[in-house]
């Protein structure tokens, strides 16, 4: 892969790495609900003027973007807002890969492999070692384990889409998905948040609050969708899809930088058991392949 290549996935890494802090200074000035709201709302204008709707049904759209778009980003601002960390959130959101597969073999029928299996039990693991949380200096907030998941699970189905679309542009499919999300975000916003907490929160938003918006929507979005998206159409998946391992590693370290978060050693080590469980999900069959030919 030439030099400018691998420059733009690395650009896509960070950028996407650091998008959990973007969201973390942006819920201090917006609630979660409305963030999501103000977020689409600046993806889709003024680019939907310039962008061809995707060549897909409507009802496609429509699943993508209340999945992908209102369900994921809903859930993972509410997780980050009842005290999820940062980068515990950037690494577990990836749990949305295992969803894919358990999905893709209850929708389209595929086969799971013994290696998904064993990154699933590998990954639980991890994730047991984080909740048991010894140090309770430290600890993670039940419902923001909830709300993560569940942000992973509505990844996890628009990808189901994305396999039925077939070959769609991606930065078509974001910018006219964004369209959906816009209203379910501003209707939840106005009955769990309350219009005067909205009215307030637009008054009195600051630079950091507005720049998170413009990061959250015009870098993580549109910059980090059109870099990858071309990367995924010159070069093979198998090369390319791995290298989403490293965004929770920049999310965490990033989150340690920026944040001052601090993780326990116990959730540390659950961590790294479940970054193991994620890379044999990826590179089962070729560790596999590996361990054979010796």
């Amino acid at each position: 892969m030439p030099l400018i290549d691998w420059f733009s996935a690395l650009l896509v890494i960070v950028v996407w790495g650091i998008n959990f802090i973007a969201i973390k200074f942006g819920l201090v000035d917006f609630p979660p609900l409305l963030l999501g709201a103000l977020r689409f709302m600046a993806v889709v204008f003024p680019a939907i003027f310039f962008i061809k709707r995707p060549n897909i049904s409507f009802k496609l759209l429509l699943v993508y973007g209340l999945t992908i778009s209102f369900g994921q980003f809903a859930f993972l601002f509410t997780s980050l807002a009842v005290g999820m960390p940062a980068g515990l959130a950037s690494l577990l959101l990836q749990v949305q890969a295992f969803f894919t597969v358990l999905l893709a073999a209850l929708v389209q029928h595929e086969k799971i492999r013994p290696h998904n299996l064993l990154a699933i039990a590998i990954s639980l693991l991890g994730l047991f070692i984080i909740n048991a949380n010894a140090d309770a200096g430290h600890p993670i907030p039940f419902l923001g384990l909830v709300f993560i998941f569940l942000a992973a699970f509505s990844w996890s189905t628009g990808n189901i889409v994305i396999k039925q679309a077939k070959n769609v542009n991606m930065l078509s499919l974001v910018v006219w998905g964004a369209t959906i999300p816009i209203i379910p975000f501003l209707l939840c916003s106005w009955i769990f948040e309350g219009g005067n907490l909205m009215v307030t929160s637009l008054q009195s938003a600051t630079f950091t609050g507005i720049a998170s918006i413009m990061y959250l929507s015009y870098g993580a979005t549109l910059v980090g969708y059109v870099l990858w998206g071309r990367l995924l159409g010159k070069h093979p998946v198998g090369l390319i899809a791995p290298l989403t391992l490293l965004v929770p590693v920049v999310g965490l370290l990033s989150a340690t930088w920026v944040l001052d978060e601090k993780l326990s050693t116990l959730q540390w080590l659950g961590g790294a058991v479940v970054m193991l469980g994620l890379i044999v999900n990826v590179f089962g069959p070729r560790l596999r392949k590996l361990v054979l030919s010796h």
